[in-house]
């Protein structure tokens, strides 16, 4: 096995995030405008819902859809990733979910928000709607998203 001897979190190729991290050691790459963070408690949550959600297809995933899905006026919650390179594709949007009153919050890593829902890429967004067979995970994330400070 090959050790990366890195100085800087910023000399860190983007690949070394792999799953077996630790939410305090994911939290070395998050950018310093991913607020509000959830916790550790939070953020396993959300990923149960996440992961319920997808299954039942009410995900909406990406920043087009993510965007598009919140102009036409579709209701949830949206999740983040923090350590999303660079973070001018997607910083717009937390501003467009203030505007329509949905929350948001951040979650550390990018890799686990995409295999969250299934898949083998990374994603930077989600759309979170609430269906019939994640009303409660739904209630208590939206619950937890609401106790984090605002940043605004």
């Amino acid at each position: 096995m090959v050790k990366n001897n890195v100085s800087t979190v910023s000399e860190v190729d983007e690949s070394t995030v792999e799953e077996g991290k630790t939410y305090s050691e994911l939290l070395k790459f998050v950018n310093p405008i991913a607020k509000p963070l959830a916790g550790k408690k939070l953020t396993k949550k959300i990923y149960k819902c996440v992961k319920k959600s997808a299954a039942e297809k009410v995900v909406r995933r990406g920043v087009k859809e993510v965007q598009k899905a919140l102009k036409k006026g579709e209701r949830g919650f949206v999740v983040f990733a923090g350590d999303t390179q660079p973070i001018e594709v997607m910083c717009h949007l937390p501003i467009i979910c203030e505007d329509s009153n949905i929350h948001y919050c951040y979650v550390p890593s990018k890799h686990s928000l995409g295999s969250a829902i299934g898949s083998t890429k990374p994603t930077c967004c989600l759309l979170v709607k609430e269906g019939s067979s994640n009303k409660k995970s739904f209630g208590e994330v939206v619950s937890g998203i609401q106790e984090l400070p605002a940043t605004y």
